[in-house]
């Protein structure tokens, strides 16, 4: 089984890697640069015009991974209980509807880039598509018989959450979704915490012999590797909003995989803060007039506080792999 984990990899390194050599100088021909908005801190605007929607690079070849793995894992253990038509569903679930995160991705970046600016689709229209990707998820999982309602968290046990399972999870989805689009700030930052944070699921979907997961997990982690080679430190190009809402849903998918949503509080734990300072910024703006933090999401304030690039996905990086510790551990109690 772990040569196909390997496979995996490889494959989405691969293509990925390779697609990178191609895409790049078609995005510049075709002039889909990020615009770089005015209230970011100023030396950002050295990056105007970087190439953007770079994400189609790995969103390729995890998909191209995903695809073969899971149809070569499936005919080699045919019959085998760890190869059930739930974990298989939850694996392509995941994947389609991804692409569909990374589908409305697409369109609000190229509505960006064709209009010169950093407004793209409105907030209430991505919010209704992402409601909508999220709820075809969960009932793609229901159909498939995953239809538990009880939720898993660590050190207090199993609680049964009723008919309040589905909507929570919904909110959940997009919430996180959102989040690893915040997160996608500086330079390898989202890559690199999200290689991570795959790589947490990838032991926890190992312990629970959950390979298909294990698969997806493999494909994310290599996809970001080579992401990474044109992605890290001065960057080449740009993921987008094609590449991080797409990583959004393979986030949420690796922890529905496991069915343990809430482990993202471990693994993800770099994209719940990100958010959760937005959130307190502006509830602060509004109820006191004054900011908590010199910017957000929060890798901008470490910025503007005189951390370097480098430092600080090297920082969101070292707290992600406690938190996929962590999680490793508390699965490792259930």
């Amino acid at each position: 089984m772990f040569y196909v984990m390997i496979l995996s990899l490889g494959i989405s390194f691969g293509i990925s890697a390779l697609l990178g050599l191609w895409i790049i100088p078609v995005l510049r021909r075709l002039k889909y640069g990020q615009t770089i908005l005015e209230v970011g801190p100023s030396w950002h605007k050295s990056k105007q015009g970087t190439p953007t929607m770079g994400g189609l690079m790995f969103i390729a070849g995890i998909t191209v991974s995903i695809l073969c793995c899971m149809f070569f894992y499936t005919n080699q253990y045919k019959g085998d209980i760890s190869s059930d038509r739930l974990m298989n569903s939850r694996v392509f679930a995941g994947l389609v509807c991804s692409l569909l995160f990374g589908l409305i991705g697409f369109g609000d970046d190229y509505v960006k880039v064709s209009h010169k600016s950093n407004d793209g689709f409105t907030a209430k229209q991505k919010m209704v598509l992402q409601f909508a990707v999220s709820i075809l998820y969960l009932w793609w999982l229901y159909a498939a018989g995953d239809r538990a309602t009880n939720i898993f968290i660590p050190f207090f046990g199993s609680f049964e959450m009723g008919i309040f399972y589905f909507p929570l999870c919904a909110v959940g989805i997009v919430f996180i979704v959102n989040s690893v689009n915040l997160t996608d700030g500086i330079d390898g930052l989202d890559a690199s915490v999200t290689a991570i944070c795959a790589l947490g699921f990838l032991l926890i979907s190992v312990f629970f012999k959950a390979f298909q997961n294990a698969i997806l997990c493999c494909a994310v982690i290599g996809a970001m590797v080579a992401f990474l080679i044109y992605n890290a430190y001065p960057a080449k190009v740009f993921m987008g909003d094609t590449g991080s809402l797409f990583l959004g849903g393979m986030v949420i998918a690796m922890a529905f995989g496991v069915r343990l949503p809430i482990f993202l509080i471990f693994c993800g734990i770099i994209y719940i803060v990100e958010s959760l300072t937005v959130i307190i910024q502006v509830f602060s703006i509004r109820k006191r007039g004054k900011k908590i933090f010199k910017m957000t999401p929060i890798h901008h304030h470490f910025e503007m506080s005189g951390y370097s690039e480098r430092k600080i996905v090297a920082l969101f990086s070292a707290v992600t792999a406690i938190g996929a510790i962590l999680a490793y551990f508390a699965a490792m109690l259930l």
